[in-house]
């Protein structure tokens, strides 16, 4: 609780870092950029400079919400003939060079300081640069990641070197230093934007894209720019949830919601089957439309007021069955026709700042690129191969994004700035997340907290937690369920309580963050 200012990280050192920001002056956006350049040093498998950014910012002076697309795209020589021609048959690989865009998230950062920024970017960066250097103690859930993927960093000589001491991971609570990520992030303070995509920066990484046979060139990186969008939004239990529209798939957060408002929802019990079946299946439901048709918008029209319209929800409704689970992979109900971090921040003004920032894979390509420090995202490995498809590959695309950060208004002000990690789960975390509040009554810790469940990919994934009897329920539905070790994600929720003039705020004790006010 706080009554001030707030911000919610996964990293204790990035929500410090957001605070003291807060605390000097800046706002919350310079607060955001601040803690997501700590996270890309201290949570690496997460995020980077070399990944891609989506952000809300709610302007108090204006009373007006903004909406940036950083999300990279595609190199002019990205097309599936290009593809094919590398040993590609029918999907871009999930890691290597093949599956790296151009980043997207510093471009985004100084786009929107550029607009909204009060402190200097050059003074935004430096804790980063000081963790960077002089090294961090590395937390316990990063430490467990880090772990696990021992094997894919020692696989290039680049990646062993910057994230592994005599081949192994760090420990948690021993020091971590990236030098090399230091001297870059100092370039980019001193020259901006310009030094990543214009000069030295960018270089390196297409000189280390050419030693691979990749596709990225220089003007690639000199020509592109992130977008102002127009969010899109639905209403849900009175209150309008505000998502990016595609390329992002916070479009299947807003069917879904539109999909529970045909429900009795409220009336199950929480966490029972008939709660988890519904939800899984709505899930189910809008993945099928996001995998069809989210792509960038500049490539094609999409339908997006009739995806997000009454007719298809009461459609999509119609699908649905109680008592048993509907065939896996969903299918379209559509007539024809032609891993991350995320953070938020609400500053003194009430200026609110939802912001997501992602290499997509853990430790993103799996590559670093070469003396930079900087772990390449592997988001080419969103788009598909298939001729026709909206979201097939093609020169500067942009591809599906699973990054979406959300914000919450009631009355026309903003309530909630929060949004949920985790890959394919995001968009399942939002609807969960809003109806564990708004349906159930949960508090913001409890709705974050509360187990989670996903249905993906013929599997219905279930954290420990979701009670036994519902498990044997949904077996017997037709659900092939799998019980997942490792946790779905993780999550970041500030609430604006305009009434008393409190802020809370609540982290999620899948990662090692949290929320802190003053």
């Amino acid at each position: 609780m706080g009554t001030r200012a707030m911000a919610a990280t996964s990293q204790p050192l990035a929500t410090h870092t957001a605070l003291d920001v807060l605390r000097g002056g800046g706002n919350a956006l310079d607060a955001a950029i601040a803690a997501a350049a700590v996270l890309g040093v201290v949570e690496p498998y997460s995020t980077s400079i070399g990944g891609d950014c989506f952000l809300f910012y709610h302007e108090a002076a204006s009373d007006r919400l903004h909406a940036l697309n950083g999300s990279g795209w595609a190199s002019q020589a990205a097309t599936p003939d290009a593809y094919f021609a590398r040993g590609c048959k029918n999907a871009i690989p999930a890691t290597g060079i093949l599956s790296v865009t151009v980043p997207g998230a510093i471009d985004a950062w100084c786009t929107a300081h550029e607009k909204f920024g009060r402190t200097g970017f050059a003074q935004l960066l430096q804790p980063a640069i000081h963790f960077a250097e002089q090294g961090f103690a590395v937390a316990p859930v990063v430490a467990a990641n880090w772990q696990r993927s021992v094997e894919q960093l020692r696989a290039t000589p680049d990646a062993a070197r910057t994230y592994l001491r005599d081949g192994c991971a760090p420990l948690a609570g021993s020091m971590h230093r990236q030098p090399a990520l230091a001297s870059t992030l100092k370039l980019i303070a001193e020259g901006g934007r310009d030094a990543f995509y214009q000069g030295s920066i960018a270089e390196r990484i297409v000189r280390f894209s050419d030693s691979l046979g990749g596709l990225l060139s220089l003007d690639d990186f000199a020509e592109f720019r992130s977008q102002w969008v127009k969010p899109i939004s639905t209403v849900y239990r009175d209150h309008r949830i505000f998502e990016i529209p595609p390329n992002g798939q916070g479009i299947a957060v807003l069917m879904a919601l539109n999909f529970l408002t045909q429900s009795n929802v409220a009336d199950l019990q929480h966490l029972g089957a008939g709660h988890v079946h519904l939800l899984a299946e709505a899930f189910s439901m809008a993945i099928a439309e996001r995998d069809r048709f989210v792509s960038d918008q500049e490539f094609a029209k999409l339908p997006v007021d009739e995806l997000l319209g009454e007719k298809f929800a009461r459609l999509q409704w119609q699908r649905f069955d109680a008592d048993h689970a509907l065939p896996q992979p969903m299918m379209s109900a559509f007539p024809n026709h032609a891993d991350t971090v995320y953070l938020t921040v609400v500053d003194e003004d009430r200026n609110a700042c939802s912001f997501i920032n992602s290499t997509f894979s853990a430790w993103g390509s799996g590559l670093v690129a070469g003396d930079t420090g900087i772990s390449l995202q592997n988001r080419g490995s969103g788009f598909v191969l298939e001729a026709g498809h909206f979201n097939c590959v093609a020169p500067r695309k942009r591809p599906l994004h699973t990054i979406i950060p959300a914000m919450v208004y009631r009355d026309d002000r903003p309530v909630l700035s929060f949004g949920v990690m985790g890959g394919h789960y995001q968009a399942m975390g939002h609807t969960y997340f809003m109806s564990n509040w708004l349906d159930f009554g949960l508090d913001l810790q409890e709705a974050l907290d509360a187990p989670r469940f996903m249905l993906y990919e013929k599997e219905l994934r279930v954290e420990q937690g979701v009670p036994a009897e519902t498990c044997q329920r949904l077996q017997s539905l037709g659900h092939n369920l799998v019980a997942v070790e490792k946790p779905l994600g993780g999550g970041q929720v500030i609430f604006i309580d305009w009434q008393n003039g409190t802020l809370h705020g609540a982290s999620d004790p899948r990662k090692d963050g949290c929320a802190l006010g003053y």
